[in-house]
């Protein structure tokens, strides 16, 4: 994902872009949702200075692709195997098929609850699957907490705290989040899991 800021004319660049996506992949009749920064953003969190993310099956990848394409974004494949890109003008609609190297999970579809998006409904990952991807990523290379503190204050109350905890259990610096916002205040006492 980029992490490049957008000036007005990239942003509504970027909002034609998510739209578009959105429509492509949702009259292409296959599951999909929302995820990564937008999606907290379409349920109150701030907006996010970078490109839009969506989720979809591997096995749907082709037909997402075309459907993309179809709409008039260009469409292209990076080095990473785990999504693909799609571009309107200079702004990027990421569509990721696996997730933290994992194939995406079908269930998570069924959590996601239908939005509107920039005048688009559209179904949005559920917040504690925005934030327990979010935290997933974290790592050695990439840890950006102050960059997720505002979602998790914006979406405290939407989040299931106990499963955020459970999904990002063996990650250490999404626990080292989890007691920070605890501290903070942002969420109860952290169990003793």
């Amino acid at each position: 994902m980029s992490t490049m800021s957008v000036s007005h004319h990239g942003r509504q660049e970027l909002h034609d872009g998510l739209r578009m996506a959105a429509v492509a992949l949702g009259d292409a009749g296959i599951p999909y949702a929302l995820c990564g920064g937008y999606a907290a953003w379409a349920r109150g969190a701030p907006e996010p200075q970078h490109d839009a993310d969506f989720v979809i099956l591997e096995k749907d990848a082709d037909t997402a692709r075309e459907a993309c394409a179809a709409a008039g974004l260009d469409v292209r494949d990076p080095a990473e195997n785990w999504l693909f890109k799609a571009y309107h003008h200079d702004a990027l609609v990421d569509v990721l098929f696996r997730m933290c190297g994992e194939p995406v999970d079908p269930a998570i579809f069924d959590r996601a609850d239908t939005i509107e998006v920039l005048a688009v409904r559209m179904p949005v990952l559920s917040a504690t699957d925005v934030l327990a991807g979010q935290l997933r990523v974290l790592g050695e290379h990439f840890c950006d907490f102050a960059r997720l503190l505002p979602n998790a204050r914006a979406l405290r109350e939407q989040i299931d705290w106990p499963e955020v905890e459970r999904v990002v259990g063996d990650n250490p610096y999404a626990r080292a989040f989890l007691y920070l916002v605890a501290e903070l205040g942002v969420i109860g006492s952290r169990s003793a899991a």
